[in-house]
């Protein structure tokens, strides 16, 4: 039997890493603006440091600028917008990203809508998100923005296929559910509320997986030959990482598979680097 076919995120996350370090090579030598990236995190959550840190690491290998602001998780709501508006009209900053999650004090919503939609790379604002709900894409979320980035790599035909979403997150699925139906999908987003998910998993030729249980899915939830894409990211009490999809036991029976770790994680931040360089040529744009 014919074993999946393993979607290589680092492989993929590294080809356009690569072309954005070239883009960078070119708008240096035409003394171009370097693309710069504000990032503010607020507390002391250890995943929330190792995101932010590996940002910083890729925004230096590619050339870029990049500056991280740090607040308590004390920190007044108001400093944190308030700082949000300084960048906004800061001429050098061409991309802001808040580090989720927040203190449960602060109010996402507000400090989301705060960003400039212009510098808001990870495309929460409601301006972003209501421009790929029209089908008229501006800056876009970054992990279905690297899902879909896989997708096209690997090739892999959109158009007609059924496509299940597991999660309804403003940051994945909701989102996930939008790009999907641009791409031609019959797009089911399946919840914390729905009602026998496996008769919906069953029917996916392309299933989406991102609700933070390890092992969550397994190879009795898919159809053969399945498309299987895995966003969970959970560690289990040995530390061993693993995702929200039972990937052993998916192994003869899906067509194509991300693992964990070194599926969709590296594309989320290439694709962030990605969002990152087309705020600052669009900002370049507007100026000009």
């Amino acid at each position: 039997m014919k074993k999946s076919k393993i979607i290589d995120g680092i492989k993929i996350s590294n080809e356009i890493i690569d072309k954005i370090k070239n883009q960078v090579k070119k708008r240096i030598q035409k003394k171009a603006k370097i693309p710069y990236l504000a990032v503010i995190i607020i507390g002391d959550n250890p995943a929330s440091k190792i995101y932010v840190q590996k940002k910083e690491n890729k925004c230096k290998e590619v050339g870029f600028i990049s500056k991280t602001f740090y607040f308590s998780k004390e920190v007044r709501e108001t400093k944190v917008i308030n700082l949000i508006k300084s960048l906004n009209k800061d001429n050098n900053i061409d991309a802001i990203l808040v580090q989720l999650p927040l203190p449960n004090h602060i109010n996402k919503n507000k400090i989301i809508n705060s960003i400039s939609i212009y510098k808001d790379v990870d495309g929460f604002n409601p301006y972003n998100t209501g421009s790929l709900c029209q089908g008229t894409p501006k800056l876009r979320p970054c992990t279905p923005k690297g899902i879909m980035s896989l997708l096209n790599a690997y090739n892999i035909k959109t158009h007609g296929l059924n496509a299940v979403v597991i999660g309804a997150s403003n940051v994945v699925g909701r989102p996930m559910g939008l790009e999907l139906l641009l791409a031609g999908c019959t797009t089911t987003i399946t919840h914390r509320f729905t009602k026998n998910l496996k008769e919906y998993t069953k029917l996916a030729d392309l299933l989406i997986v991102a609700v933070g249980k390890a092992n969550f899915i397994n190879s009795d939830w898919i159809k053969d030959k399945a498309i299987i894409i895995d966003v969970g990211i959970n560690k289990l009490k040995n530390g061993k990482i693993v995702g929200d999809v039972n990937f052993k036991s998916m192994l003869l029976k899906a067509s194509y598979i991300t693992p964990v770790p070194g599926g969709v994680g590296p594309m989320t931040i290439a694709s962030l680097l990605e969002n990152t360089l087309e705020a600052c040529k669009n900002l370049s744009k507007i100026k000009n």
